[in-house]
């Protein structure tokens, strides 16, 4: 490897980890602002948004940057392929961060209501799926990113069942519809974060093997992890 490139490289990885800490921190706080129904933590997200925003268009010209005057092959093309396409879901990820922020503002200014799942849990277990899709790629672990695909489908029932549960409060109680269907919108914007923490973990897997699961299916074979 050409020395000045292996040295943007590490640039590269050093700028996305930066960039990670960001949007794991909006994604926890997010949480933290649903559960307690924090207002202030919530409107904080807002804010923080345009700054994460700002770096993710900084990493996208440095990657093309570097594929302009390195024209890199193999792996080190796969590397920064990686980089870019994990820059694009982390920005989309504190996208929906933010929207998650929102319903939590909207539901700290109408009655309260029993949430149709829970926050803590299905907060905890996105946190989890982002945090070992970081930990895959540091490491070059695939182990690690087969769990985050695994993980999904957890994410997915909790989800989906929110929905009838939604429908049965709604029917007992017509006047919860406001605030049901905002906890409704933060559950669709946890698993929306959950499958683009999936879309990490695949690229970790295209990194490492150079191969391509998005529309594979081979992993649900592996023995089934413990629930969180």
């Amino acid at each position: 490897m050409d020395i000045l490139l292996g040295h943007e490289l590490d640039r590269l990885k050093k700028d996305i980890l930066t960039l990670y800490a960001e949007v794991e921190e909006c994604v926890s706080k997010s949480v933290q602002s649903l559960i307690r129904l924090d207002a202030d933590l919530a409107q904080s997200l807002l804010r923080k948004d345009e700054e994460i925003d700002q770096m993710e268009v900084d990493m996208e010209e440095e990657c093309l940057k570097v594929l302009a005057l390195y024209q890199p092959v193999a792996s080190d093309l796969r590397f920064i392929i990686t980089i870019l396409k994990i820059n694009n879901d982390l920005e989309r990820i504190a996208d929906l961060a933010v929207n998650i922020a929102e319903r939590a503002i909207t539901l700290a200014n109408v009655s309260p209501v029993q949430a149709p799942f829970d926050p803590s849990s299905l907060g905890k277990k996105v946190l989890t799926m982002l945090d070992k899709s970081f930990d895959s790629f540091i490491k070059l672990n695939t182990d690690l990113a087969y769990e985050v695909l695994t993980l999904d489908d957890e994410v997915d029932l909790i989800h989906k069942n929110s929905y009838g549960k939604v429908g049965e409060m709604v029917l007992k109680a017509p006047d919860t519809f406001t605030a049901l269907s905002n906890y409704l919108s933060a559950s669709r914007h946890l698993e929306r974060i959950a499958d683009l923490t999936t879309n990490i973990a695949e690229d970790v897997i295209y990194l490492v093997k150079g191969d391509i699961v998005r529309h594979k299916t081979e992993f649900l074979t592996k023995p089934p992890l413990k629930k969180l």
